[in-house]
């Protein structure tokens, strides 16, 4: 078990993917020079309910399954301002959350396993194809690029890492991200994902 800051948001990070934030509520000012200053990580995880920017009065309740975020980069373009890139690294699950008196979340987490590297069947490759062309057309636009939760190595031949990209990329709702970060099988993540562009004509 470890005790760990937890940064809530409306939507899910995933192992291996890219997380643009920027950082100007005082809680989370000083959790993030704590993080650069001990070279430590912290926690993302999905607001079931409430604002990521605190509100007077308002409820939030976290998802108790998350991923861990790496600070890869960061630029203080003002004072109490940070732009942070982060990647993300390794799923816990939540066993307590307590909010604290400056309205900083913190939680006793155990980590998961990370995911097996499983090669992806015939039956969902149309998932992976049609990431790889996203991948392209991005990288002939390096400013949206950028932007995106996306970034190498582009491991289109394992289930998981095409999974976890697409649950990034796509609008679905919080429940269902907070769905798709508890199941352990990469393919049964990616046949939920697959349903999903078939079902709303995202694949060819």
């Amino acid at each position: 078990m470890a005790q760990i800051p937890l940064f809530p948001l409306g939507n899910a990070l995933f192992p291996a993917g890219v997380l643009h934030l920027r950082i100007f509520e005082v809680r989370y000012l000083d959790m993030i020079k704590r993080c650069l200053a001990d070279g430590t990580q912290f926690g993302v995880v999905i607001l079931r309910q409430g604002s990521e920017v605190r509100l007077p009065d308002a409820v939030e309740e976290l998802a108790m399954i998350g991923t861990m975020a790496r600070i890869e980069d960061w630029r203080a373009p003002m004072p109490a301002l940070l732009e942070l890139v982060c990647r993300g690294t390794t799923k816990f699950s939540l066993f307590h959350v307590e909010l604290g008196k400056y309205g900083l979340w913190t939680g006793e987490a155990q980590m998961l396993p990370d995911d097996p590297g499983v090669a992806i069947p015939d039956t969902l490759q149309v998932s992976a194809d049609t990431l790889g062309k996203l991948i392209a057309g991005l990288q002939r636009d390096p400013a949206r690029a950028a932007k995106l939760p996306l970034a190498p190595p582009y491991r289109l031949d394992e289930c998981g890492w095409v999974a976890d990209r697409w649950a990034e990329l796509l609008p679905l709702p919080p429940h269902e991200k907070e769905t798709l970060l508890g199941m352990a099988d990469p393919v049964a993540r990616l046949a939920r994902i697959q349903a999903f562009l078939t079902d709303h004509g995202v694949l060819s």
